[in-house]
């Protein structure tokens, strides 16, 4: 799979990014005429790229959701902009918070309402060629889903607490009219049922079928499917919010199907040494490719930066347990010079040393080595042997398998957690799920600040008569 190339989807998304630039940017209530954006099937490609680059925006994916207000929340930089303050003691009412969260709210609902405009259009255009009918509806089914599951990790209570608690909006319908706010549980189902039937179109996906497509083939449009939302993606969602309502047997089975299928494997340790896969693209079940990711890497993780997010020596020793073994100690930070030689920054988004634009400005979203781990929670509470699930983790990245059991799954899960994921906005979600109170790098009650939801932005209260999420 890595070896396949870039050039024509990279096309497409520019081609995508520049020709929807206007629509992207266009209020439902402007009554966008959908016969000349979907007139052809270009057209509904072009919309659904569009949907991936809003998502790539330093408000989501490109920062905030990532490395930065995620980051900051969930304690993992020892260093961080002055303007995180608020964010790391939780006062979600200080301005430059609020921001952050009312643009993360924005955002996604922007793109879940061109979402939601491809949906509603798809089956009214005889457009397709080949199965990218199925494939295009069914990743924009799975895009609703995703986008949905993180505004409700973010705005709702953690559904193990309360299911009943009222959340956020499912938006399924392209309009300027208000969508009635519904309880954490009706999210959750509404969100399993579109990742149920995005997985149902996307059997006829060239990544499960196995079907091999090249330049050729409709100009290469079905190529590096790790850059959409796959068959493969939509089972590792599924883990994710099975596990997240605490129905281990199913989060089992579609964790287990990822892992089975044998589409994904770890970085090895000379693609890490040569710099050429710090990204750990072989690894992604989903990811987005983001133009400007070197240059955030350089801007706000190098010490070339003026807003830096870092660890002190000390820190990034404690992070991986004192293991300098470990090949995410030893490869994937860069020591600070100078003045600076106590930073240690994260390389997981710098440059590539490969030519091959597979390895380049990547951010993982969901990972193979979440779905070992999601296992290792169905083990935990099966009674079964979490060995067989942490240590092909544990291999992979240098260290030695155990041969016995940790005697407290919880914090040697949650150390396992912190140090694969630091820079990828999912710790704090981790922490989430288990309604933690207590988080390492804080000594606030995160559960008594009400720290794991956010509260809805101001403008919500005014226009939609929504009722008091947290």
């Amino acid at each position: 799979m890595k070896k396949i190339s870039l050039v024509f989807l990279l096309a497409a998304l520019l081609l995508g990014a520049s020709s929807c630039k206007k629509w992207l940017d266009v209020l439902p209530n402007a009554q966008i005429k959908e016969s000349e954006l979907f007139r052809s099937e270009a057209g509904f490609k072009e919309a659904l790229s569009g949907v991936y680059t809003i998502l790539t925006e330093q408000s989501l994916y490109g920062k905030e959701l990532t490395y930065g207000m995620m980051g900051v929340l969930s304690q993992e930089w020892a260093g961080k902009p002055t303007a995180y303050d608020d964010d790391g003691n939780y006062n979600y009412t200080a301005t430059m918070s609020q921001s952050r969260i009312d643009n993360v709210w924005a955002t996604m609902y922007k793109a879940l309402s061109n979402t939601n405009n491809i949906i509603e259009n798809i089956d009214n255009y005889k457009v397709f060629t080949g199965e990218n009918y199925s494939i295009i509806k069914g990743e924009a089914l799975a895009l609703r889903a995703f986008m949905h599951f993180d505004l409700l990790r973010c705005f709702g209570a953690a559904y193990t607490v309360n299911p009943a608690r009222p959340a956020i909006p499912y938006v399924t319908k392209y309009t300027s009219q208000q969508t009635q706010q519904v309880s954490v549980g009706e999210v959750a189902k509404k969100i399993l049922e579109d990742l149920l039937a995005a997985k149902a179109l996307l059997k006829a996906d060239p990544i499960f079928t196995g079907r091999q497509v090249t330049e050729f083939d409709d100009n290469g449009y079905l190529m590096n499917r790790q850059l959409h939302l796959n068959y493969y993606a939509v089972e590792g969602l599924l883990a994710r919010l099975y596990l997240y309502m605490g129905d281990y047997e199913k989060a089992r089975a579609s964790a287990s199907a990822v892992v089975a299928s044998g589409k994904f494997s770890f970085t090895p340790q000379a693609d890490l040494i040569s710099g050429e896969d710090l990204c750990g693209a072989t690894e992604h079940l989903f990811a987005l490719q983001i133009n400007n990711l070197t240059q955030y890497s350089i801007n706000f993780l190098s010490q070339e930066g003026t807003q830096i997010f870092s660890l002190t020596a000390a820190a990034h020793l404690s992070y991986y347990e004192n293991n300098t073994d470990d090949y995410r100690y030893l490869y994937l930070f860069q020591n600070g010079t100078g003045a600076n030689a106590d930073r240690r920054y994260l390389l997981k988004f710098a440059e590539s040393t490969a030519t091959e634009t597979y390895y380049q400005n990547k951010m993982s979203i969901i990972k193979l080595a979440e779905m070992y781990y999601i296992l290792a929670e169905c083990d935990q509470h099966d009674g079964q042997n979490v060995l067989d699930d942490v240590n092909p983790v544990r291999k992979a990245r240098g260290l030695q398998e155990l041969t016995t059991p940790p005697a407290d799954f919880r914090t040697f899960m949650t150390n396992e957690f912190r140090k694969e994921f630091i820079g990828e906005g999912q710790l704090f979600f981790y922490y989430k799920r288990l309604n933690q109170a207590s988080i390492q790098g804080s000594d606030k009650n995160l559960v008594g600040l009400k720290a794991y939801i956010f509260p809805l932005p101001a403008s919500e209260y005014e226009a939609a008569n929504r009722v008091d999420n947290r």
